[in-house]
């Protein structure tokens, strides 16, 4: 067995579902115009740590000295079908999206990560440098994932694989070990549209682009704004985040619910009381959401969407 081989064998063991490799060159010249014309049409919102540090963003070389491979893995975060009943409430609930319904994923995938930097390096030696990098860390990760062969990337701007489909937690280890590469895998959304149609605000254009300005995920998770009321009425009840165009998505039909025992799932965050939401202090927030996504929103943004969500429940 390869050394390759053995790195996917030990990432498959520890848990994740997809594991991949390829070079540490830049993304390909597809990958990085459309994301220079994603930035410059202002479609990336008030995300500006997405314009900083760009050179590395588009070039993994750029974050390690002699890196020469990427290890991209995949974690299917498909919730259980059945889902225990949530607790009683008196009130309104707001939706949480599904991802915001386990632990902390930023911390669970690089703890699993170091884990397999320590198989790593006992199998090839302790002379070579490795990078983690979970979604926070400047590097196009779908691009990246697609040229290792985990998936496509579809219309709704999200890594699928066909199998799992689009509900995939990413992360890296950049290297400087030189391991042999898989090649991408050959599959596209053709001609469906089915999660284009699906956003309730249009942020999914019909020209192909994602505006996150009207997103909203975007919205209730990363803005710290006050949202246009034209939006916030479209919101909805989902208090935390959106899931529209992964749920339409066909290869979401038949993916498999989430594996790793070991990733903790909360069944009662599928929907969160409004009202107690509005009567949180913030040690409670801290408390509550310590280890749950649930906590990048902050307590104001939170609460500024509790509103939103019981205005459009005419309450």
């Amino acid at each position: 067995m390869s050394l390759a081989e053995e790195i996917k064998a030990k990432a498959i063991e520890l848990g994740f579902d997809l594991v991949g490799i390829t070079d540490a060159a830049p993304i390909d010249n597809k990958q990085y115009t459309l994301l220079t014309d994603w930035l410059a049409l202002g479609y990336a919102g008030r995300m500006d740590y997405m314009r900083e540090n760009f050179d590395k963003r588009t070039n993994p070389a750029k974050l390690l000295t002699n890196a020469q491979s990427v290890i991209c893995l995949g974690l299917n975060y498909t919730p259980p079908k059945i889902q225990k009943q949530q607790p009683e409430s008196t009130g309104p609930m707001g939706r949480v999206a599904n991802y915001a319904q386990y632990e902390d994923y930023h911390l669970f995938i690089k703890k699993q990560l170091h884990t397999l930097i320590d198989f790593i390096s006992s199998a090839a030696g302790q002379n070579h440098k490795f990078k983690i990098c979970v979604d926070s860390a400047p590097l196009a990760e779908r691009a990246l994932a697609v040229r290792s062969g985990l998936g496509f990337i579809g219309k709704n701007h999200m890594l699928i694989n066909p199998t799992l489909g689009p509900q995939i937690f990413l992360g890296e280890i950049i290297t400087s070990l030189k391991l042999q590469n898989d090649e991408p895998i050959t599959d596209s959304c053709r001609s469906c549209n089915k999660c284009i149609k699906a956003c309730p605000t249009g942020a999914l254009r019909v020209d192909g682009q994602l505006d996150v300005n009207k997103c909203i995920s975007y919205l209730t998770i990363e803005y710290k704004g006050q949202i246009l009321p034209d939006l916030a009425e479209k919101t909805g009840d989902r208090l935390f985040g959106c899931d529209e165009c992964f749920l339409a998505c066909p290869y979401q039909d038949n993916a498999p619910v989430c594996k790793n025992k070991r990733f903790k799932f909360y069944n009662n965050k599928a929907k969160l009381d409004l009202n107690r939401i509005l009567n949180l202090t913030e040690a409670d927030f801290d408390a509550e959401f310590a280890d749950s996504p649930i906590k990048r929103a902050g307590l104001n943004g939170l609460k500024r969407n509790a509103k939103i969500c019981l205005k459009n429940a005419g309450c």
